[in-house]
């Protein structure tokens, strides 16, 4: 991890990364005691991990980021997605908004809210998403020539 990332993700523990991460294995626990949430469980705990150390990570399409689609990007990752909203998104979204809220009253904070803002973002639609290096997000758009 670079330098800078592992500033950033130290200060980002600090200002709600932890709890949020937190939040997000809570996801998971509670999923994977309902046996049926198994599926569900394995994408928090992948979330969890990004939520705890987002810098030097991005969450892009699945489909985008390999070039076909899977069960998770197609009409079953659609149905994957109302089911996880209903379940688990909205109240994930909802602690990062409040985290969000409390850190863009500082103008510091502000980057990390931003941060918040777009794992609200993930946490309301993550099914055919992955979390990626920026490494490999930047060899992927070189690979096909869209950078």
């Amino acid at each position: 991890m670079p330098l800078l990332s592992l500033i950033l993700n130290i200060l980002w523990v600090l200002t709600g990364g932890l709890w949020m991460a937190a939040a997000w294995l809570l996801a998971a626990l509670l999923m994977v005691v309902s046996i049926i949430g198994i599926p569900w469980a394995r994408s928090a705990l992948t979330i969890a991990w990004y939520a705890l150390l987002p810098f030097g990570q991005t969450a892009v399409r699945r489909d985008e980021f390999r070039g076909r689609e899977d069960i998770g990007t197609g009409a079953l990752g659609f149905l994957g997605n109302v089911v996880w909203f209903v379940f688990a998104g909205w109240w994930l979204a909802l602690g990062h908004l409040i985290t969000a809220a409390g850190l863009a009253i500082t103008i510091i904070g502000i980057p990390w809210a931003w941060a918040h803002l777009k794992l609200a973002l993930l946490a309301l639609w993550p099914v055919g998403t992955e979390i990626v290096t920026t490494d490999e997000m930047d060899m992927r758009r070189r690979a096909m020539g869209r950078y």
